[in-house]
């Protein structure tokens, strides 16, 4: 297999997680918080995380299995540039970042959301918002890793 293409796929699936992360945080959430009462709001935005969460599902691991196969084209872990190494580490942590999110503090919202327990599923939504900025700032500096260290 051709390094091109899994590098395509890596890319796209790191534009994924990371433009979704961002288009949710900076326009989905704030439209919803001004156009929508409590209930229908926190509704909307699970039903928006569960389809959102099945596309980082397959982002995530994707990202992983190309992000190998591309080392272990290019001869291993034993020679990888320091930048491979940073943005194998801060994956790491951001995906476990989006396991928590996504096994613990989700599915938390969802059973607040379904028992109408709307102050707790807010708690929630607010949880998993600052968990989702920590991410955005880490995907953004994945970025700048994969961009900048390539001039270093």
């Amino acid at each position: 297999m051709s390094y091109v293409v899994p590098l395509f796929v890596h890319l796209l699936c790191a534009a994924f997680w990371v433009g979704g992360m961002a288009t949710l945080h900076f326009a989905v959430r704030p439209s919803a918080v001004a156009t929508l009462e409590p209930p229908l709001r926190l509704r909307m935005m699970v039903a928006t995380l569960r389809r959102f969460f099945v596309g980082v599902d397959a982002a995530v691991t994707l990202l992983f299995v190309t992000g190998v196969a591309m080392i272990l084209a290019t001869g291993g872990f034993r020679g990888v540039h320091w930048r491979v190494e940073a943005m194998m580490g801060i994956a790491i942590v951001m995906a476990a970042i989006y396991v928590y999110i996504r096994a613990s503090v989700f599915r938390a919202l969802r059973h607040a959301v379904e028992q109408s327990a709307w102050p707790v599923a807010a708690a929630r939504l607010d949880t998993v918002r600052q968990l989702v900025t920590v991410n955005l700032a880490l995907g953004v500096a994945v970025f700048a890793v994969a961009v900048i260290g390539r001039a270093a």
